[in-house]
């Protein structure tokens, strides 16, 4: 028995998310998919009709008009699963449903039940059309999340911008990226020099200044100025587009769960097969008046109830459901097994830097002496304008809306410690402490203990106030990190920053555990720690220096919307969004797929028993195995569909 992962049975793919949008192969999928179901509507027609005139209007058409009737009604409407089962004989595989049902709908017929024959296989196939649309849509849900690379690019060519799909674009190309664009390519930087946001390469929560000839790659984010980037690499190999690819085999990643069916069915269907032909043939040997039509008939009941399309449908669709339910909350799960692996996690691991913050600077504090705020912020900004560091940045943009421009002149750059200029006719320094130490300055001893990042000002040569500078943190960290504790996991922060700053963040979010100085191997060395102490782990990242650790863990989850390549193709779930609180969800979504897939397997193997008994000692007709196999298989088909519903 197989288990089916594709969307229909004439499908000659497993489910493939194309990087390249909608191709002609999936048209003619789409074409063949409608083609399919006109054909099981007038199917089903043909068989309501034959009822409708046996029953209501006791009239049968007389043999062998009702048979070609009965047949045609067959044929279209199960062509398909005879199809399936013939190329499976081919290949010696005997024990599968489309056999199974083929076996069971022939002999129907050949025993004069024609109405009951076609009843088994049209409403076999409505259950597979469920299953199609079922998945279609989870597979339109995923492909919508996924493929959220930038539609247009602005292209420099004869000297004149256009803008045009990047597709299109070539290797040597100029494109020009606007300030606050993701880049969609990777290329090499034109303009003279340019700041771009590469937490999410670099694991650092400082943006970094790109001078001309130097390297820019896809998922970077222009912060200033219009840059001109030569293309490198083409739009398929962006960041982005290998995010495509990677999830094409999502779905063949089967969870223990499926696994374990697919085992079963290999058991349970030959062990049914013997069982109808000994309730086909066994009674002869102690039947004084045994009537082998009326035997045959039961054994054919037996194969119908049998048949695990409940099983084989629904736990599949399950767990594609999950997938299309996390899809559209923003995680993409790159399997159905890591469904079930986020079910069984007791622990949150989780980096600092792009995962519970931002990784952009934001004044936190102004603190003058001596002169105004606004005085300090204009002085601060005007001098820092000049610089192209991050933290300048920080500054010139806080004091925009709240101070009036003011021209720095003789601006010196002092590496490592910050700037020297003038503003007003004074002499200005600002930048960190060992600046004002290197000026002989003298400053309140406290700032020594500062945290955060500080920005110290001297105007001619006295101590005139600080800015500190920090990175923010995200809106619904504390909100995730409350819900985490809700569900009893235990949350661990593991950070490269200076032990004050993690004690702080942690402090703030509430979070049980933070360890801060940490070098890559060190972020290992604690996460073995833990599993050696018998936790189930998830660890959370976004940068290249994340990677080892996501893949050491339990299940590797990484910040997708920034997140590097390493640690992307390496984890088991990507946050699209970045959100902190879609950790949560990922765990409510593996569980209401594993509570809905135990659901189904309950119901339809406690009814299946019940029936099989029934069809075995002869109360159970044909059409009582066709609505309980059928019925118990729509209403799991349903079960499942539900989950893409439900919200996290």
């Amino acid at each position: 028995m197989e288990i089916k992962q594709t969307t229909s049975l004439n499908q000659k793919e497993d489910l493939k998310i194309r990087a390249e949008g909608h191709s002609h192969d999936d048209e003619e999928g789409e074409k063949a998919s409608w083609q399919d179901h006109w054909q099981l509507l007038l199917s089903l027609t043909i068989l309501a009709v034959m009822l409708t005139m046996e029953f209501a209007f006791k009239y049968a058409p007389p043999f062998p008009t009702d048979l070609i009737i009965y047949l045609a009604a067959y044929l279209l409407g199960g062509y398909n699963v005879l199809l399936m089962a013939l190329r499976k004989v081919k290949h010696f595989d005997f024990f599968n449903e489309f056999f199974l049902m083929s076996v069971a709908t022939i002999g129907a017929f050949a025993i004069g039940s024609y109405s009951e024959g076609v009843a088994v296989m049209i409403f076999y196939s409505i259950g597979e059309w469920f299953q199609d649309s079922a998945v279609s849509r989870a597979k339109r849900s995923i492909k919508a999340l996924l493929d959220i690379r930038p539609n247009q690019v602005t292209v420099i060519r004869n000297g004149e911008t256009e803008d045009v799909d990047p597709k299109t674009v070539q290797l040597n190309e100029t494109i020009q990226v606007k300030a606050g664009e993701k880049v969609a390519l990777d290329g090499e930087l034109l303009s003279e020099s340019a700041s771009f946001n590469t937490a999410a390469l670099t694991g650092e929560s400082k943006p970094d200044s790109k001078v001309k000839g130097e390297k820019v790659f896809a998922g970077m984010i222009n912060l200033n100025t219009v840059s001109d980037i030569k293309v490198t690499a083409l739009f398929k190999d962006s960041k982005l587009s290998k995010i495509l690819e990677m999830v094409q085999d999502a779905t063949a990643r089967k969870s223990q769960t499926q696994l374990f069916i697919s085992k079963f069915a290999k058991v349970y269907t030959p062990i049914v097969f013997a069982l109808a032909i000994g309730v086909c043939l066994g009674p002869y040997f102690f039947e004084a008046d045994y009537v082998f039509k009326e035997w045959f008939y039961r054994a054919l009941v037996f194969l119908v109830i049998s048949c695990p399309c409940a099983l084989v449908v629904s736990i599949p669709l399950g767990y594609f459901g999950g997938i299309g339910l996390a899809s559209r909350n923003g995680i993409l799960f790159k399997g159905g097994n890591y469904l079930d692996v986020m079910t069984k996690v007791d622990t949150i691991v989780m980096d600092k830097t792009g995962t519970l913050t931002k990784g952009v600077f934001k004044v936190q504090k102004v603190e003058p002496k001596s002169i105004g705020k606004d005085e300090l912020l204009r002085i601060a900004s005007a001098i820092e304008r000049k610089s192209t560091h991050p933290v300048g940045k920080a500054i010139v943009e806080y004091a925009r809306n709240t101070t009036t421009d003011s021209i720095a002149q003789s601006v010196e750059e002092i590496a490592g410690h910050g700037l020297k200029g003038t503003v007003d006719g004074k002499q200005i320094l600002a930048g960190n402490l060992k600046l004002l130490k290197k000026f002989s300055v003298s400053y309140p001893v406290e700032l020594e203990n500062e945290v955060d990042t500080i920005v110290v000002v001297a105007i001619d040569n006295e101590f005139s106030g600080y800015i500190t500078i920090s990175d923010e943190i995200k809106e619904d960290a504390k909100q995730a990190i409350q819900s985490m504790h809700r569900l009893n996991l235990k949350t661990v922060m593991l950070s490269g920053d200076k032990q004050s700053v993690v004690d702080k963040v942690a402090a703030q979010l509430g979070i049980d555990q933070a360890f801060g100085s940490l070098l890559p191997e060190g972020k290992v060395d604690k996460v073995k720690t833990l599993k050696e102490e018998g936790r189930h782990i998830a660890f959370v990242g976004d940068g290249v220096n994340d990677a080892p650790v996501v893949a050491l863990a339990d299940a590797g989850i990484a910040m997708g919307g920034l997140g590097s390549d390493a640690t992307i193709e390496t984890a088991d779930v990507v946050i699209q969004n970045d959100e902190p609180s879609r950790i949560v969800s990922a765990i409510k979504a593996g569980q209401i797929t594993r509570r809905i897939v135990w659901q189904n397997i309950f119901l339809a193997m406690t009814v299946k028993v019940i029936v099989l008994a029934l069809g075995a000692g002869g109360v159970a007709n044909l059409w009582e195995a066709v609505i309980a196999d059928v019925g118990v298989a729509l209403l799991a088909i349903l079960n499942a569909v539900r989950i893409q519903r439900m919200k996290l």
